[in-house]
């Protein structure tokens, strides 16, 4: 059984995927290693609601031992989605900041059997630790602000998912045309994961109507500026470590978009994760906070939000998740009933229509 930091259970399932794919090493998975690489050996390593995972030990042929890290996903197209948009993603990350991941090296199908798809990378022995404040707030603000859109839009290459949930990724010339469909069909997702309920869509309608305008516009009207720039997706106390050598950040399971870069901070607002507001308070001494700086804070909710209705998705019957997001949509509904169109009067600024 999974359980958070409260003890409270969220995920009391058997893992998909049976251990036998992780105890030899499948020819597709060898085909990808190095040439004339021997493996030694291959036996569990970590732990994952949806996947099996292990370290590949082999010896090169100059002697030398190199390990690597394998995961196995069955889900039929989804679980090829899951280690093909992994893979893309963490290739972004390592291409644009080599220090801050492992080295991703392939993804691809077993031989054994069709449905039981792989993500392969160099293997980084963690400690476990959480990242120094510092070093990890300071990696994260220079992935951002190298990490800047090809095409200058929001959205990304290739499918990614939410651990098992394909997230919106299509391409949009703003953020806020981009986040309003992200999170509406993150919304639509959670109402077929845990039901329908009259207050949910209503309080979801106003957020979409109401909410998503009065904080996301102002980022992008009066002057004001963001760019597109690559984020991780789903940085909290499971994806990030410390490595063992060097002493530094490492983050991993990756499900990467473009976006405003305060979304990477969404899921370090709930109590119930060990990484916190220290991470986030951090983070803007190495990247500036984007203006309005007033409604960081709101928009930070509003992007956790988000996070949150995708983890109720997640977990069909458990309605924890669901009930936090009630208590969020009601205070900023609350908050912002006169949308954009009343701060832009109320700030003396012309109302942009979109």
């Amino acid at each position: 059984m999974v359980l958070t930091a409260d003890t409270e259970p969220v995920w009391d399932k058997p893992v998909d995927v049976a251990e036998k794919w992780i105890q030899s090493v499948d020819s597709n998975v060898i085909a990808k290693l190095p040439p004339g690489s021997q493996v030694k050996s291959i036996f569990p390593y970590g732990a994952s609601y949806w996947t099996r995972t292990a370290e590949i030990q082999t010896e090169q042929t100059d002697g030398t031992p190199l390990s690597f890290f394998l995961k196995v996903v069955t889900q039929n197209e989804t679980g090829r989605a899951m280690v093909s948009g992994e893979f893309i993603s963490m290739k972004s990350l390592h291409d644009t900041l080599s220090t801050l991941t492992p080295t991703p090296v392939a993804w691809g199908t077993y031989a054994a059997d069709a449905n039981i798809h792989f993500f392969l990378c160099g293997f980084v022995d963690m400690t476990d630790d959480l990242p120094d404040v510092q070093q990890l707030a300071a990696s994260l603000a220079e992935l951002h602000k190298r990490g800047l859109s090809p095409n200058g839009k929001y959205g990304f290459s290739v499918p990614t998912l939410q651990g098992t949930i394909p997230q919106y990724t299509e391409w949009c010339d703003s953020w806020e045309d981009f986040f309003s469909k992200s999170i509406k069909l993150v919304m639509e997702n959670e109402e077929k994961s845990q039901g329908f309920d009259p207050e949910v869509r209503q309080l979801c309608d106003a957020i979409i109507s109401k909410v998503v305008p009065r904080l996301l516009r102002p980022l992008e009207t009066g002057g004001r500026k963001i760019q597109p720039r690559l984020v991780h997706g789903d940085i909290w106390d499971g994806n990030v470590s410390t490595d063992v050598v060097t002493d530094r950040p490492v983050i991993f399971d990756a499900t990467s978009i473009y976006a405003h870069n305060e979304i990477e901070l969404a899921p370090l607002r709930p109590a119930r994760h060990r990484m916190g507001k220290q991470y986030v308070k951090a983070y803007f001494k190495y990247f500036p906070i984007s203006d309005p700086e007033e409604d960081q804070d709101d928009r930070n909710a509003l992007y956790c939000l988000r996070w949150d209705m995708n983890c109720s998705t997640l977990y069909p019957g458990n309605l924890r998740y669901r009930k936090m997001c009630i208590e969020v949509m009601r205070a900023l509904v609350a908050k912002y009933m006169d949308g954009y169109e009343g701060w832009a009067k109320e700030n003396g600024e012309e109302v942009v229509i979109k």
